[in-house]
Formats: C-alpha cells, structure tokens, sequence
C-alpha cells in the first residue's frame, strides 16, 4: 500500500487513531513533549528498528515525527529505501502543538530539552566565537577553528545531514527519558480529549 510522502496536521490529527506514530527525536527531546501514544526511535537507531518497523507498517500506516520535518522526512527517505512506506508530518510537533493539539509526557511531566536544531546553532555559534576569539587573542591559526565550522554548515546545508547533531544526540542530557530503544507499537491508541 503506497501513503503519502507527507501529512499535514490538519491531514494526521483526524487519522490518528488509524496511525502508528514514530518519533525519531532523541529521547531527551521526546521526553519534552510528544504526540500522544508515539514510539520513540531516534533517527540514528531507524537502521536496528527495520524488521519492528516493517511489521508495524504492515498493521497500520507509519506517520514519521520529528520536531520541525527535517528529520522526520530522512527517517521516511530511509525507510522508503528499505521498502517501508511512511509519512512525514510536516511541522512535526512544533506544528502539531501550534494548532492547539496536545502533547504527552512521559510520567506526565515535562523535561525541558532544547530542540536538535537549537543545540546544533548554539553549538556552532559557541565553537565559531571561540575560534575567533583565540585567533585574535593566541594565534591567528586557531580562526580555522570558525572556518571548519562555517564548512561544515555548508556540507550539512548541501546534504541535509548534520553530524553535529548526531554528536550532540549522544550526549547524556538527550539520552535521559525514556528506554534506550522503545518499538512497543500500540495496537489501539486511545481516544484523546478535545481541546
């Protein structure tokens, strides 16, 4: 059965209860807020979850979830080359949340965890000024420090990867919240309450 590459929020909240959620965020962002009933695999873990993945397409309709899109549209590029139809939501949570729907938490509780992409600006920007400041203040050739960050900007700009990102995806602080590798499809997901 062939889906759409992509469902809009207003596509996927009436779908929802036909669809087998998947975030691919790191646990430390999913812990921050997630759609209700969905299943946590990081996009760097989608490659060991394919055979669960593959069983819970063939039962119902995978609906891929990241915070903006972005990652959520590799995690379907991926799995559409290992044969899984999958969509993306457009929007991703940010969206979903914008348009007034709600957002679980594990022990029902928030964590506040800055989005991937947030961490990877704050990252590059921190690394940028550093190399600038001890190119001014040591040696000239520490600016080579911000010139191999703005290059590997470029790179992920051109191939939509970023391995800082992947870097910081490892850290502690995104790994707490929840279980290593969660693929406990829901068979049924719940009624959710209006807002």
């Amino acid at each position: 059965m062939s889906v759409p590459a992509a469902l809009s929020v207003s596509e996927a909240f009436p779908r929802r209860h036909e669809l087998t959620v998947v975030d691919v965020r790191t646990p430390g962002e999913f812990a921050s807020g997630h759609l209700p009933d969905a299943v946590n695999i990081p996009l760097d873990r989608i490659g060991r979850a394919l055979p669960d993945l593959r069983q819970a397409a063939g039962d119902r309709p995978l609906l891929v979830v990241c915070a903006s899109g972005t990652r959520a549209e590799n995690a379907v590029a991926t799995l559409a080359s290992h044969g899984i139809d999958a969509s993306s939501l457009t929007g991703g949570t940010t969206a979903w949340a914008a348009e007034g729907h709600r957002l679980d938490h594990p022990q029902g509780r928030p964590r506040t965890v800055w989005a991937m992409e947030r961490q990877v600006r704050f990252t590059a920007g921190s690394v940028v000024l550093l190399g600038l400041a001890l190119g001014f203040l040591v040696h000239p050739a520490f600016q080579l420090l911000s010139a191999g960050i703005a290059a590997g900007l470029v790179f992920a700009a051109v191939s939509n990867t970023c391995g800082m990102a992947v870097v910081l995806g490892r850290l502690p602080f995104n790994q707490r919240g929840q279980a290593p590798l969660d693929t406990s499809f829901p068979s049924v997901a719940p009624e959710e309450p209006r807002t």
